[in-house]
């Protein structure tokens, strides 16, 4: 039987870099790739038959002349990174002109060893890497380094330096240790048992790739249990050379290969049924079939195994099957065996709503995993979702790394938090960064269950593959742009419409549209308010206006009350001197009677003018609560005073009876008293006081 590693063939990285270089293609103009894109004779050879040239460092120069002079050219960064100078000089090309394209296929795995370098290097820092010196690689993640750094190939290097002076040289500094992506699991355990002698506070960075990591665990366990062992890649890869020790330490019978061509060497043992095949990670898939098929045609009974390969499927197995029916529950699929593929609906999406009919037809391919199968009802029970998963993983690792917003669905409400599906990845978002307040309760989280959001992700857990995202991240993100937008172009006496966020004792907040401004209580209404619940409540819609900007400490002043609200402007528009009023009495003074003429508005009825006759209190006649009309008797806009009567509108009443009667019966009536001779102090201390504050 032949088998072939799962985890064989293209990387992540390289799978970006060749698609980039694919899809650059048919673009128009000159495509360089900066150094050779992948390690495999080939490949390269065929992208040179399509266009793809290649170039070194010593012609970055040339090339940014060409494209200052007005050429068209693409340069694509491999997926082992470059050196940071000479990024940095095709970067700046790339920003003077347009017409020059970089594309920087550097793997996220890469990168963030680059970063790790950049920030952990410096004064009374020591940067150790583990990897071949001369790797393209290892020199760009060294080229990041801001002071001492060290590069060691294996254990037995770095044991001998470790018995140099020096060792001692770097004692008083801090150490950091990382290692190149491709590195020896095995090697790198050897490095850090001496590192951790020599340097005993050394921080260790775990930045072997963990499909690296799994590609050769894979194989060594593919190797232990094969007669033969084939190892798919060229001698200059680092990670392929590697792959063939790791694999050449548990199965003597361990061929390194180029392609199908170079496997006259390998020797097949009498009686050998089991032969594995695994592959670098610059080995295309076109090449390990056909080694594949070479090893096949060698092989006795290769007709039979093939049958039996193909016919056998077994639980955790990857299939790829044709659809044959779709139903509104799941499809089935012609996997090329006895056994037929069924996938159910939530198996093959997160949303329940979705309709399979609209997502799938009769003849397409689908790659699914197998979960489950039965050979008495002939069916294999597959998963596609957590293909996709796999698949998508190394995109979300690219989005953590970019810094990029994602979206995706809430799918389910769990303890600590929500998960959102990115992709078919789940995705733990903590409650505390789900944006929902913390005295909110699980209700406020549950009701995010079934909505589309963006987050960003904030940590991935690479040897676990789990993520962690952020939305608070977002909404910060995009509260801030929202500030900048609104303070470039706010101005005192702006006019606003917002609801009302919150109320103080002092004060209501109001949302201009991601920033929040103040209504000050006094700016609330024109008569005094002991708290701004007397006026507004949250989440009423307000119109305001911008009274003062403070931008350094990001304080809006805003206004409320206008002109048209004005309480004297609404007396004066409704009454005049001689109009006769219906007023409450609010409250009651020793010289008199304050009543609110309009809300906001009070007047004085003076104890000489409350009624036709001497009183010794105003209270002998009125309290407060009293509705009674009274005439106006005067009216001081400049101190905003009002003189009400109910006296004279007695007198009116008793002079229009005696206009009516017989003139012999009208009687001689005794003058009355001035106001200012009964009570002159009283009267100067109504007239001194403002109405509002006798009303208090």
């Amino acid at each position: 039987m032949i088998k072939i590693a799962d985890k064989a063939g293209f990387c992540f990285g390289v799978k970006r870099a060749t698609d980039a270089a694919e899809r650059a293609v048919p673009g128009g103009g000159e495509i360089y790739t900066l150094g050779r894109l992948i390690h495999n004779d080939g490949y390269v050879a065929e992208l040179k038959k399509k266009g793809v040239g290649e170039i070194s460092a010593e012609d970055i120069d040339g090339i940014c002349e060409r494209a200052d002079k007005g050429e068209k050219i693409a340069v694509i960064i491999r997926a082992h990174g470059e050196i940071k100078e000479n990024l940095t000089r095709l970067e700046q090309c790339e920003k003077r002109n347009e017409n020059f394209t970089l594309l920087n296929c550097t793997c996220p795995y890469v990168n963030k060893v680059r970063k790790i370098a950049a920030e952990n290097s410096g004064v009374g820092k020591l940067f150790i890497l583990i990897g071949a010196a001369e790797h393209p690689e290892v020199r760009g993640i060294i080229s990041c380094c801001m002071g001492e750094s060290l590069v060691f190939a294996n254990s037995e290097e770095l044991e001998r330096w470790s018995h140099t002076e020096d060792v001692a040289k770097y004692a008083n500094c801090q150490v950091f240790v990382a290692a190149q992506t491709t590195q020896k699991l095995s090697e790198w355990k050897k490095c850090l048992k001496i590192i951790k002698k020599l340097y005993t506070n050394a921080i260790i960075f775990d930045t072997i790739c963990n499909v690296t990591e799994e590609r050769q665990i894979e194989a060594e366990k593919l190797a232990g249990e094969s007669d033969v062992m084939i190892v798919i890649g060229s001698r200059g890869s680092s990670n392929t050379v590697k792959l063939y020790e790791v694999c050449k330490a548990v199965c003597e019978n361990t061929y390194l290969c180029e392609n199908a061509d170079s496997l006259g060497g390998v020797v097949i043992p009498p009686h050998s049924n089991n032969i594995s095949i695994t592959a670098g990670a610059s080995t295309p898939y076109s090449v390990i079939q056909e080694v594949k098929q070479t090893m096949s045609e060698q092989t006795e009974n290769f007709e039979a195994l093939l049958d039996a390969t193909i016919k056998t499927i077994n639980p955790g197995d990857i299939v790829v099957g044709v659809v044959t029916s779709v139903s509104q529950n799941e499809i089935t699929l012609d996997l090329g065996a006895k056994t037929t593929g069924v996938i159910v609906h939530d198996k093959l999406t997160d949303d329940p709503q979705a309709k399979l009919d609209e997502m799938f037809k009769v003849g397409d391919e689908v790659k699914a995993k197998v979960i489950r199968v039965s050979d008495i009802e002939g069916i294999a029970v597959l998963d596609k979702l957590r293909v996709d998963a796999d698949a998508n993983w190394y995109d979300i690792v690219a989005k953590a790394e970019s810094g990029e917003t994602v979206e995706g669905k809430i799918i389910e409400c769990v303890k600590g938090g929500l998960i959102i599906s990115v992709n078919s990845v789940r995705v733990f978002i903590p409650a505390s960064l789900s944006g929902v307040p913390r005295d909110a309760g699980e209700d406020a989280l549950q009701a995010l269950v079934g909505t589309v959001q963006k987050v960003k992700i904030i940590e991935i857990k690479e040897e676990r593959k789990k993520a962690f995202a952020s939305i608070r991240a977002v909404k910060q993100e995009e509260r801030k742009a929202k500030t900048e937008a609104f303070w470039a172009q706010a101005e005192v006496g702006q006019i606003y419409e917002g609801p009302v966020k919150s109320l103080t004792s002092y004060g209501a907040f109001v949302d201009l549209g991601g920033v929040d401004g103040m209504v000050h209580t006094s700016e609330l209404s024109w008569r005094r308010i002991r708290h701004p619940s007397e006026v507004v409540k949250v989440g009423d819609v307000i119109k305001v206006y911008i009274k003062a900007l403070d931008p350094e400490k990001g304080r809006i002043s805003l206004g409320y009350k206008t002109e048209d609200m004005d309480p004297w402007h609404i007396f004066n528009e409704k009454y005049s001197v001689g109009d006769t009023a219906s007023v409450k009495i609010v409250s009651i003074m020793p010289f008199g009677a304050f009543a609110e003429v309009v809300p906001g508005a009070d007047g004085l009825i003076h104890i000489s003018q409350i009624t036709d006759h001497k009183i010794a209190t105003p209270a002998d006649v009125l309290k407060v609560g009293d509705v009674v009309d009274a005439k106006i008797t005067a009216i001081d806009d400049d101190n905003r005073k009002i003189s009400l009567s109910i006296r004279a509108l007695m007198e009116d009443a008793k002079q229009a009876e005696e206009d009516s009667a017989p003139e012999e019966y009208v009687a001689e009536a005794p003058e009355a008293a001035p106001a200012a001779e009964e009570a002159p102090e009283a009267v100067e201390a109504a007239e001194a006081a403002p109405a509002e504050d006798a009303a208090e």
